[in-house]
């Protein structure tokens, strides 16, 4: 008996969290960033973040996942990127001293394309400052 209670508390937590998951954010919205110093344009498209589109192309990810940017990812000059937020909530993508800037709804993920300058782009998200990260162009 004890059993039945608790797998029925169980399956009313998981539905609980399945609702509340579901409340966060929207997708399906497309944008555009801007680029300057490099050259090139920010080029975005943002989609669902669990799209099987983003996953399959095999283009580098910037995965955004509880309110960080996680390590630095190194990419090729004008490559694709693909940026997955997995957070409800919106982040961008903005380079300290500009190239890009990019907005990403909550569960959504865009496609940007990497500066044609090698270097490193420390970047940030305008809306929460504590977040930081580099993309590194090679």
């Amino acid at each position: 008996m004890r059993r039945s209670s608790l797998l029925t508390g169980l399956a009313t937590a998981g539905a609980a969290l399945a609702l509340v998951a579901g409340c966060g954010g929207s997708g399906g919205t497309t944008g555009s960033g801007s680029a300057s110093g490099s050259g090139s344009q920010a080029t975005v498209a943002t989609s669902p973040a669990t799209s099987p589109s983003v996953a399959a192309t095999g283009t580098p990810t910037l995965r955004i996942s509880g309110f960080s940017f996680g390590s630095p990812l190194t990419v090729r000059p004008g490559q694709k990127v693909a940026v997955v937020n997995a957070d409800g909530a919106p982040h961008t993508v903005t380079a300290d001293r500009g190239g890009f800037d990019v907005t990403v709804a909550g569960s959504s993920s865009a496609t940007l394309t990497a500066p044609t300058k090698p270097g490193s782009y420390p970047f940030h998200c305008a809306i929460h400052p504590q977040m930081h990260g580099t993309l590194i162009v090679r």
